[in-house]
């Protein structure tokens, strides 16, 4: 039988063309997202790529009871999922001189607890089935608190500990759980910052095929660009704190706020 495979966030940037990689290696696909047209449109495209079956899940992941009915319809098409892609994520910047509560409340509704309500709704069927790989779509902001973007390095910080902890406690139950951390890929976030801001820009469909290498080799961590993630990873997250503040303020200056990204 052909991969199960579940993908939120799939309407554009990387969830979309996982989802066109994947039905071209005759993967089953369940798509989540909250644009109707834009989910129409990726399903239709993932047919024509080659996917033999493709679920329309239409609704948002920060929604607990729209997660539920999602996956009671996964279940009963499939039985279940092979991989589970949380991919789904908002951000926007914000400066701390206009601190916004709700801002947060609205990142991390997405990108944290949207990750969780599908974790509660699908681990147990895995965990029965001593089988799965569940991979959380990150970022390499999680690692140190970049400036104009709180909510959005917060958040994800928050997820790169949450799927930490749930691949410790799952350790020997047959499920893999991959933490992917990119570095800046083309998409509809990343189009919203200025020129030249962002080193080792790629492609999308290089982001996606460096996501899905990874969880194919259920690996634990999964991070790139290397000319990115390791100086990242290993330099400016042990940096002292009075250092790191002033490289930050210097990255600050050359930032500005954007719009808010749409839901």
């Amino acid at each position: 039988m052909s991969r199960r495979v579940l993908i939120t966030g799939a309407t554009s940037g990387l969830g979309r063309e996982m989802a066109l990689q994947l039905a071209r290696e005759g993967c089953r696909l369940a798509l989540s997202g909250r644009r109707r047209e834009r989910l129409l449109s990726v399903c239709r495209d993932a047919r024509s790529a080659g996917a033999p079956e493709v679920l329309e899940l239409l609704g948002s992941v920060g929604d607990a009871a729209q997660v539920a009915a999602h996956y009671a319809q996964i279940k009963r098409r499939w039985g279940g999922l092979d991989w589970a892609i949380l991919n789904a994520g908002v951000g926007d910047s914000k400066d701390a001189r206009q601190f916004s509560a709700q801002n947060y409340r609205w990142t991390f509704e997405c990108n944290v607890f949207g990750a969780a309500q599908w974790l509660e709704a699908l681990l147990p069927d895995m965990i029965a089935a001593r089988s799965g790989v569940v991979a959380g779509i990150a970022s390499l902001a999680a690692y140190r608190g970049l400036p104009l973007s709180g909510a959005y390095s917060a958040s994800k910080a928050a997820l790169v500990t949450l799927l930490e902890s749930t691949r410790v406690d799952l350790r020997g139950s047959g499920v893999d759980v991959v933490t992917v951390s990119p570095g800046f890929v083309k998409s509809e976030l990343t189009d919203r910052n200025p020129p030249g801001s962002m080193p080792f820009l790629l492609s999308t469909e290089d982001g996606a095929a460096r996501i899905i290498a990874g969880i194919k080799r259920r690996k634990r961590l999964v991070h790139f660009p290397w000319q990115l993630s390791l100086p990242v990873l290993y330099g400016l997250r042990h940096l002292p704190d009075a250092l790191y503040d002033r490289l930050a303020a210097r990255l600050r200056r050359s930032k500005r706020p954007d719009p808010k990204a749409p839901r």
